[in-house]
């Protein structure tokens, strides 16, 4: 009886050791020793299980910080700091399958179809991070721009992920790096600035006008 694993591993085997998918569904469960019917009661097509895959890895690695102790002592920036850190150390044991899956799925101007159970999750959890970022004043409060915010950090998962796997120094330190700059310049930009600061004293005035006119000397 197949199973969902037995599917999954063959397939990576496959796709990593000839670069390519198989012809068909037919040749590769011949080839591990299944039915067709065995390989659709799981997944609908290759693509399914290189989706499930990167569904199971992501969610994989935030189910595994959360459980953290230190996790709720997090400030709205640590907590996606040590994301990044340890998807990118997850991911070291598929190196290669992510390598192949996204330099054979990749997107011009949009997410790789592969990605696509990613997002949302991503996009759920960074949420997450940023709704406790405004309710405890981390984050800037700001008309329109904060339903962005997540945005910001899905292109940062996206450049993350595309400079690791073609990073080729030790240790992979300099994914570290971008991951740190990353993420400490996007969360600068959430945080509260001088020109935030400017557009109140803007709105104070345009509000008090009348009331700045009698103050004249």
């Amino acid at each position: 009886m197949a199973t969902v694993e037995q599917i999954r591993k063959g397939y990576l085997d496959y796709v990593l050791t000839n670069n390519e998918k198989p012809k068909s569904v037919y040749i590769f469960a011949k080839k591990i020793k299944i039915t067709e019917a065995d390989f659709y009661q799981f997944f609908s097509s290759f693509e399914s299980i290189e989706k499930t895959t990167w569904f199971e890895l992501t969610f994989e690695t935030i189910t595994k910080i959360k459980e953290q102790e230190v996790w709720l002592q997090y400030t709205a920036r640590e907590k996606m700091l040590s994301f990044f850190y340890s998807y990118l150390e997850n991911l070291k044991n598929e190196r290669s399958f992510v390598i192949y899956s996204l330099k054979n799925h990749r997107g011009k101007f949009s997410t790789p179809d592969v990605l696509a159970g990613v997002k949302p999750i991503f996009e759920n959890f960074a949420q997450e991070i940023i709704e406790e970022g405004l309710d405890s004043g981390e984050l800037a409060e700001r008309r329109f721009l904060s339903k962005r915010y997540k945005d910001a950090l899905w292109i940062q998962f996206a450049f993350i992920l595309n400079f690791w796997i073609n990073d080729d120094s030790e240790g992979f330190e300099k994914s570290d790096e971008a991951i740190e700059k990353g993420i400490n310049v996007t969360f600068d930009l959430f945080q509260h600035s001088p020109i935030d600061n400017l557009l109140e004293y803007g709105k104070f005035l345009s509000r008090n006008g009348k009331f700045a006119e009698k103050m004249r000397f």
